[in-house]
């Protein structure tokens, strides 16, 4: 396969002075710009990054995107230098559409998903009703890539280059449906404006990321720009109006004329959850669309988890798949890896759990959720993580102590902060709760205090398998873990 070169104007962008330079590749990283490459000097939370454009232009860079603060930033190289320069009054922006154009393709359908929790659990289930419905498929998000084509990922939406990248070699792969989760800090620094979209989901809004985000409201405008923004107005908006702002969400996309699918248990709602019964490994529910009436089988632990497998429904629904067929896949979905699931059960039936709840809303709720399939007690596990919200870690404890019958406070990943003052923060909110910082020597207090019909549920890290520690990332697998404390307590070590 040849060298791809593309004109500035083939890119859809225009340089100062007229110059249409040939470009052999783009780059955001100034260390990885080769002769002939556009580099994109963005403006960065501590730094500009036209602050490296003298580098880049030494390393061969013959195009500049930037905005006006980069261009006086650097503008004694820049009039010193041939390369052509691009000025964008919303470079990110200009980016994402670029790096679209330069690499040319992406699956023909593509939805993505926003909301505080359940993000991930949403994308994952729309990729697999796709493969269930015989269509190649992949979801691309915190868990990397995952479905008919792979790839690892170091952030839930990755900046345009990579994510383009990978959507590119997903087509090329003949994968034809993806399923994204938007984060917020994606959607604000418009890494998904490249992306067609051909509908896209909302499922919930809670505290989370104010260590990133101004206030509430500038949280929640940067996941509206998914349907103010992203999202074209001949595009499927799906929300689950059971949530408060559900209904924000939906009057966004009823504006710009865009189709809408409500969600919830709502009387209202086109696809209502009418009801749910619960056991021991999962849930029966009843479910309304299009004045039909349909009973089904999940074996999924939380009653959210139905919440989240109807608004993937109606996702791929809006796509236009038949709904028959679509409701026909529900009952051979499975947990989401690290999203309440199963990790290990004890010897007198005791079960422990992992899921990724890293919110006070979502810790309540899994907890809640748990409780039904349990005839027991509930042991929780929660901690914070450093260099994240410090406001909501009390917060953190609080929802805990209210919903489960005993807690232990522990680190999760601490990054670059005390742990100890971590967890003391938490305790604000758990007085009562046992505090044990070692990760491991919770699980394994956790998992000793269970007894016939109880349950453990292990918050926070869910998927990971490391455990950050300054700047040192540790093995650690929470359901790994678990197993290894059931194994050793029940006398099945090897």
């Amino acid at each position: 396969m040849g060298e791809t070169v593309k004109t500035l104007s083939q890119l859809g962008l225009t340089a100062r002075a007229g110059r249409d330079a040939q470009i052999r590749g783009v780059a955001v990283d100034s260390r990885d710009v080769k002769p002939g490459y556009l580099f994109a000097a963005l403006p960065g939370t501590r730094i500009h990054g036209a602050t490296f454009i003298h580098y880049a232009l030494s390393l061969g860079a013959t195009a500049i995107l930037t905005d006006a603060d980069g261009a006086r930033i650097a503008r004694t190289e820049l009039a010193a230098s041939r390369a052509a320069l691009v000025i964008a009054a919303d470079p990110r922006q200009t980016l994402a559409f670029t790096a679209a154009l330069w690499f040319g393709e992406q699956p023909e359908t593509m939805v993505a998903v926003t909301g505080t929790n359940g993000k991930t659990s949403v994308a994952t289930f729309v990729r697999k009703i796709w493969q269930e419905l015989d269509l190649r498929a992949v979801n691309v998000g915190t868990t990397g890539v995952e479905g008919d084509w792979q790839a690892p990922l170091r952030h839930t939406t990755p900046e345009p280059i990579t994510l383009h990248r990978l959507l590119a070699a997903a087509a090329e792969a003949g994968v034809a449906y993806g399923a994204m989760e938007a984060s917020s800090h994606g959607l604000e620094q418009r890494r998904l404006d490249g992306v067609q979209l051909r509908a896209a989901g909302f499922t919930n809004f809670t505290q989370d990321h104010l260590d990133y985000h101004a206030s509430f409201e500038d949280y929640f405008a940067a996941k509206a720009g998914l349907f103010a923004r992203v999202l074209p107005e001949d595009g499927v908006a799906v929300v689950n109006i059971d949530d408060a702002r559900g209904i924000d969400m939906a009057a966004i996309a009823r504006a710009r004329g865009q189709g809408l699918i409500t969600v919830g248990t709502a009387e209202g709602a086109h696809l209502c959850l009418m009801a749910q019964r619960y056991d021991a490994t999962g849930q029966e529910v009843r479910v309304r669309w299009d004045g039909r009436v349909r009973q089904m089988r999940l074996d999924l632990i939380g009653g959210f988890q139905a919440e989240n497998v109807l608004l993937a429904a109606g996702l791929v629904i809006a796509c236009g798949a038949d709904a028959d067929r679509v409701f026909d896949t529900l009952p051979f979905l499975n947990t989401v890896r690290g999203r309440m699931q199963l990790a290990a059960t004890r010897e007198n039936g005791a079960a422990v759990y992992v899921d990724f709840a890293h919110t006070p809303d979502a810790v309540d709720k899994a907890i809640r959720a748990l409780r039904p399939h349990v005839m027991g007690r509930l042991v929780a596990i929660v901690g914070a993580g450093g260099d994240r919200d410090p406001g909501k870690r009390p917060l953190m404890g609080s929802a805990a102590m209210g919903a489960a019958d005993q807690v232990i406070v522990t680190d999760d990943n601490p990054r670059s902060e005390d742990p100890a003052l971590i967890r003391a923060a938490v305790m604000e909110g758990a007085p009562g709760a046992m505090e044990v910082g070692d990760r491991a020597e919770a699980i394994l207090r956790g998992v000793d205090a269970l007894g016939p019909g109880d349950a453990l549920l292990i918050c926070g890290k869910g998927h990971e398998t490391g455990q950050i520690v300054g700047d040192t990332v540790f093995p650690f697998d929470d359901a790994e873990q678990a197993s290894l404390a059931v194994s050793a307590l029940d006398g099945n070590m090897a």
